[in-house]
């Protein structure tokens, strides 16, 4: 399965601060799968960054067209 693939595979994500002043990003799956992934606040800023990327790539393959602004 590579990253632009579809899964049937379903997740939990949760993301915070830790006491520590890391960014997790924590994933539960299914089969008892717990995945904790710290980051420093800079590597979860370009982790943000590649995310709104990836979002917009997706959604000029969908025709969806520019997302709709936040109030």
């Amino acid at each position: 399965m590579g990253i632009d693939k579809q899964s049937d595979i379903a997740a939990n994500l949760q993301i915070g601060p830790t006491d520590q002043g890391m960014v997790r990003i924590y994933v539960e799956a299914e089969g008892g799968v717990e995945l904790p992934l710290d980051f420093d606040p800079e590597e979860a800023e370009e982790i943000a960054e590649e995310l709104r990327a990836a979002a917009e790539a997706a959604r000029e393959m969908s025709g969806g067209g520019k997302p709709k602004k936040r109030r």
